[in-house]
């Protein structure tokens, strides 16, 4: 199983984008489809539809929840090409009806490279570099900006040391005589958590966006000592802790969760997915036993 897993929060558009990303990308599927009933959502019928679905051989989960929260390019999704046939596919599907943040061109760091939303408002960076070898297509990238600007190289050394297995594998830094004044901060910062590839960078320009529970990276946990340890490491914002939820220093978002929950959630029985689903969202850190308790029915016995 998959430790990390990047979260995308949607209006009402989860499975809809789910099925249009998977069909852009070799060694992609739905996995799963889950509604969750009396959800505390904007949604009309107070239900939430939760998803898992695999591109490129990673797994990402998305959920319509209502409009709460909005997709920004505060974290977009890098994705490496070999070919310029499929950076020019890639580009046409997803810039199509989006907002080009960077157009599709020449740059230093690429011959061909674009950065753009897409129709659902997921920001994705399409890069061209046709003599690396590809061991993770999708890279989740954090950009650090407004409040958050210059603290890149710090959220990549503090993550590194939360996770045991972890490395940096590369920092490169604006010049010093950088035209608007980054110089020493962050340009690309390459990381590993857990076998999987993340990239941080500061940005000092104001773009008007900053991290928001819209997507979240969530930590699969075998044990209750185990979310406690992430809990405690990662939890800074006591306010934003809330049925599994948290956010970390930096303002971003996580989610902890017991791996024992995807088979909970997977449940053929309506009632018992029902139970599972109040028990957890009054919840802060999420706690096993009671969770293991309301799938058995034992809640309704005490």
């Amino acid at each position: 199983m998959q430790k990390i897993v990047t979260h995308l929060w949607y209006d009402k558009e989860a499975l809809e984008a789910a099925e249009f990303y998977i069909k852009l990308f070799d060694h992609s599927s739905i996995d799963s489809v889950v509604t969750l009933n009396d959800t505390p959502s904007d949604t009309p019928s107070g239900s939430a539809e939760s998803i898992v679905f695999t591109l490129a051989g990673q797994t990402f989960m998305s959920i319509s929840a209502g409009p709460t929260f909005k997709l920004n390019p505060s974290v977009s999704l890098q994705v490496i090409c070999n070919t310029l046939a499929e950076v020019n596919h890639l580009w046409k599907q997803l810039s199509k009806n989006g907002s080009i943040l960077m157009p599709l061109d020449t740059y230093p760091f690429s011959e061909k490279y674009g950065w753009t939303e897409d129709k659902y408002g997921l920001s994705w960076q399409i890069i061209y570099l046709p003599d690396q070898l590809i061991s993770q297509k999708i890279t989740p990238t954090m950009l650090f900006t407004g409040e958050q600007y210059g603290k890149a190289e710090e959220a990549i050394e503090f993550y590194t040391s939360v996770f045991a297995n972890a490395a940096i594998d590369g920092l490169s830094y604006y010049s010093e005589d950088d035209e608007q004044g980054q110089g020493g901060k962050v340009m690309h910062g390459m990381f590993n958590l857990e076998g999987q590839n993340f990239v941080a960078m500061d940005s000092v320009i104001d773009h008007g966006f900053t991290f928001t529970e819209a997507i979240s990276f969530l930590v699969n946990c075998d044990t209750q000592e185990e979310i406690d340890y992430f809990w405690e490491k990662l939890s800074f914002v006591p306010e934003a802790e809330q049925c599994g939820w948290l956010k970390d220093k930096y303002g971003f978002s996580w989610q902890i969760s017991p791996t024992i929950m995807n088979d909970m959630m997977n449940t053929t029985d309506r009632v018992q997915l029902d139970r599972v689903t109040q028990a957890f969202l009054p919840m802060k850190k999420i706690n096993i036993a009671e969770l293991k308790k309301a799938y058995e029915g034992q809640l309704e016995k005490e």
